[in-house]
């Protein structure tokens, strides 16, 4: 009996926390925001930290929000988290963005938006590019690693780019999966385990 209750305990991986880390929610996480999440640690300090959300579409476009985008193809708009909802961030692999903040594996945080909407007028390709998100996750110090003690978070391997150009329906099953062992078999673990 003691070893079936292990099969479903996280154990750390021992990972430190840090910008640029993944992190990922436990399978049984009922929570509206971030129940099956896949989140992107944009900041980790002494004061807190602050994560994206990079796997959940909100209803409306940025076309919506931004006047200039309101003639383009359709623009999709995430979620980044239950803070700052009025706020736009924008993950991107654009070097030469001015005021960009470096994120780990050539990703950078928002920057100059005229540059962004430069680019973006220009017809330039935004998929694997460019994510728009409005509002954020965020913890208070100390916060995020009770969390994970507490067994809500793993933290994710793999290639923070990736993350970018995954398909965001199977994003939080591939992330998992990618922790092999028992965290491959959680995965498959249906949203309602009643329904199974």
């Amino acid at each position: 009996m003691e070893r079936n209750q292990d099969y479903f305990k996280i154990v750390s991986n021992n990972a430190i926390l840090s910008r640029g880390k993944i992190l990922i929610s436990e399978p049984f996480l009922r929570d509206s925001n971030f129940g099956r999440s896949v989140v992107l640690l944009v900041d980790h300090t002494k004061e807190g930290s602050m994560g994206l959300i990079m796997n959940k579409l909100l209803p409306m476009k940025l076309n919506d929000v931004v006047d200039e985008f309101k003639y383009l193809e359709d623009i999709p708009l995430y979620k980044g988290g239950p803070m700052g909802t009025d706020t736009l961030f924008y993950l991107h692999t654009l070097k030469n963005v001015k005021g960009a903040l470096p994120i780990g594996g050539e990703l950078y945080l928002n920057g100059d938006f005229n540059d962004i909407k430069r680019y973006v007028l220009q017809g330039n390709q935004l998929e694997g590019k460019i994510r728009f998100f409005l509002g954020y996750s965020g913890w208070q110090d100390g916060q995020l690693n009770q969390e994970i003690e507490e067994n809500t978070w793993m933290i994710g391997k793999g290639d923070v780019p990736c993350l970018m150009i995954d398909e965001i329906k199977n994003m939080w099953k591939k992330a998992l999966g990618n922790l092999g062992g028992k965290y491959e078999t959680w995965s498959h673990f249906p949203i309602t385990p009643s329904l199974n």
